[in-house]
């Protein structure tokens, strides 16, 4: 799991072109002011949008293990139920288990 790259406000001046490679790479920035979170820097690309600045948030922080999917659901304004099918939409997994967890899930959930 990568947290997002932040950059102070004076950062920006002399880091500029890391943060325009890394929306470019598809990576969310935080920009700070005197430390406290002020900006949030979402790449633009394709999927903001096809889907909208908060479900393209959701997905992105869904898929970088950021967002359980509940929580991403609640960012993107959809039902779980609506998340995952938006998952689906997209080609993302709602679940991904290695198959030794996997299948210790399922024998608990029977």
């Amino acid at each position: 799991m990568s947290l997002p790259t932040s950059y102070s406000v004076r950062d920006l001046r002399q880091r500029t072109a890391e943060l325009l490679r890394n929306a470019e790479d598809g990576r969310l920035a935080i920009v700070t002011k005197h430390g406290r979170p002020t900006i949030l820097a979402v790449p633009f690309d394709d999927r903001l949008l096809d889907v909208g600045v908060h479900r393209a948030l959701a997905l992105q922080l869904f898929e970088q293990r950021q967002l359980t999917l509940p929580q991403a659901a609640k960012v993107a304004d959809l039902s779980a139920e609506d998340f995952i099918g938006l998952l689906g939409q997209v080609g993302v997994a709602a679940v991904d288990y290695p198959p030794s967890e996997l299948e210790d899930e399922c024998r608990t959930a029977l």
